[in-house]
């Protein structure tokens, strides 16, 4: 099957935008600016992987791990599941052609108002009225919608049943799943959701929402050009202004290129973004001492129940489905909300998850370092749809944090400094709130069966915010409310910024966001690319297309090349 993108040999020397990601930030600003007629290629590390491609048995899901550390590097560069671990905290994100969208639960929420409210923020965030306009269209191209069926589901009943006795309100969030079949905003034909589980594995039905089923198939339809496998090392000035990015082939043809653009937009997410900026001020870029800086894990915890009561079936089937018939929902169905009108850090947000059917088979092994789940070796031989394992409870949940985290090189790579990690109050909140809700579910807390081996006791996250963060100047942020880097040169203002130079993901945030950070991310970028509209004079509607009818392939610029 012919996806959407094609190897570095072909890449022009040229372009007017270079975006470098594809993940919400980089989908966004990849379709707006092929809209507005310009000519745009678009640089992702990892594959494509298309609908059906996504790992079913635990073979293929092993062989999607990339794991890496200051003494550790394993796995593909290519992998989908990219593991950062620290000896402050790891770090979990997505690698492939449409970043973290590919592999995550997809759950789009937005976030309190005080979040803007806080003065970290530029004011003009707030004040200019297009965060809203972003926020709209955003929901309008990612459609996240609530299960219509989401009480039918153990998983959900369960965590119902202990947030009503410990009086937590209970939610079916919106994700961005297509529970019925439809023709999507850009003209592809997508199936409904089988409910198999397997959201956080890659989507096998075609059902989810992601950046690879949305923005980019229309950016690819306006004429963007899709390059997989690139690796973006730094950027660079040259003499006449324009921008040189200088990009590294990981398809194992080997080989540097360096490309030159007027505009790059870097959407890489957190890590990536700030480790190319980090990266281009050791080369002599003028960037603002506050790159790097304001890393926020959001308040991010996943962690597990044993020993329900009664069954929660929390384990994908998969699809094709494992056991014939069976419905295990999505990847998160159901959410507690746990409000403070008062103080803002203390919000929760815990939803019930799914773990992918490719670890079914592991799963007991995975317990056993824990020490403490004693059936786990029953589940061996039972298998984890009937045996304990049918009463593991799995929890995502969101809240604050300090935002204190710090990037910084270490031998030419990233490394997080955040001594006081493990400390941060948000851990001892989460572990209370959710001990009692396993608790009131029969079963026994299980912070991380991985405690005894190479993943010690660090946090770990799968939302990653900051390193590029805003700021009204340079002392505050490394980019202003547009997305624009600021610049350090001698001379230049406290404001002043690099033209031409764009950030549009994860790192912009100044600050954790108390809920999954996708459809923020989204709105931002699309904000990002109204105020690049006016700036620039550019003609582009974000408008979804209308009586068009494709397949994803069907929306590639190099089929006929």
């Amino acid at each position: 099957m012919t996806g959407l993108s094609r190897s570095l040999e072909h890449v022009r020397d040229r372009y007017d935008v270079i975006v470098v990601g594809s993940g919400y930030g980089g989908g966004v600003a990849a379709s707006r600016l092929a809209r507005a007629g310009k000519s745009v290629a678009v640089l992702e590390r990892g594959r494509e992987v298309l609908p059906g491609q996504f790992p079913a048995r635990f073979p293929d899901l092993k062989n999607e791990m990339q794991v890496s550390g200051k003494r550790l590097r394993t796995g593909p560069s290519s992998a989908l599941y990219d593991v950062r671990l620290g000896d402050d905290m790891h770090v979990l994100v997505g690698c492939g052609l449409g970043g973290g969208s590919l592999i995550n639960a997809g759950v789009a929420l937005r976030p309190d108002a005080r979040v803007f409210a806080d003065e970290r923020w530029p004011g003009q965030i707030v004040q200019d009225g297009l965060l809203e306009e972003g926020f709209r269209r955003a929901r309008q191209w990612l459609n996240p919608q609530s299960d219509p069926r989401a009480g039918d589901f153990s998983k959900y009943r369960t965590l119902e049943a202990a947030g009503e006795a410990l009086g937590y309100g209970m939610v079916a969030p919106t994700i961005t799943v297509s529970f019925e079949p439809n023709t999507n905003v850009v003209g592809i034909e997508q199936p409904g959701c089988t409910r198999c589980g397997d959201c956080c594995a890659g989507c096998n039905v075609g059902a989810k929402n992601s950046v690879a089923m949305t923005y980019l198939p229309d950016a690819a339809r306006h004429g963007a050009e899709l390059f997989t496998h690139a690796g973006v090392r730094y950027l660079a000035k040259a003499r006449d202004g324009e921008w040189e990015v200088h990009v590294r082939r990981l398809d194992g043809a080997g080989g540097d290129r360096v490309l030159r653009t007027s505009m790059v937009v870097l959407g890489a997410g957190t890590l990536g973004t700030t480790e190319i900026l980090l990266r281009s001020r050791a080369n002599g870029l003028a960037l603002s001492d506050r790159v790097g800086e304001r890393f926020s894990a959001n308040g991010d915890i996943i962690a597990f129940g044993y020993g329900a009561r009664a069954p929660v079936n929390a384990v994908g089937v998969g699809f094709p489905a494992k056991i014939e018939g069976a419905e295990v929902g999505a990847a998160v169905t159901g959410q507690l909300e746990i409000d403070d009108a008062i103080t803002l850090a203390n919000e929760l947000r815990v939803q019930e998850g799914v773990l992918p059917s490719a670890l079914a088979p592991v799963l007991p092994v995975l317990f056993i370092p824990n020490g403490r789940l004693l059936g786990a070796l029953q589940s061996l031989i039972s298998g984890v749809y009937k045996g304990p394992f049918a009463k593991l409870q799995t929890f995502f949940a969101v809240s604050h944090d300090s935002a204190s985290g710090r990037f910084v090189l270490d031998d030419d790579r990233l490394s997080l400094v955040w001594p006081t990690a493990k400390d941060e109050p948000v851990y001892a909140r989460l572990d209370a709130i959710l001990s009692s809700v396993v608790n009131e579910a029969g079963g026994s807390y299980v912070k991380n069966p991985l405690a005894g081996t190479v993943m010690g006791h660090q946090p770990a996250t799968a939302h990653p915010l900051g390193g590029a963060g805003m700021g009204s100047e340079r002392s505050e942020g490394a980019i202003n409310h547009k997305g624009q880097v600021f610049d350090a040169s001698v001379g230049q203002g406290s404001t002043a910024v690099h033209t031409g130079l764009y950030v549009v993901d994860g790192a912009m945030m100044p600050r954790s966001l108390g809920v999954n950070p996708l459809l923020t991310i989204t709105a931002l970028a699309e904000r990002t690319l109204i105020h690049m509209q006016q700036d620039y004079g550019l003609a582009f509607d974000a408008a979804p297309l209308t009586g068009v009818r494709a397949t994803p392939q069907d929306m590639s610029p190099f089929l006929a090349a």
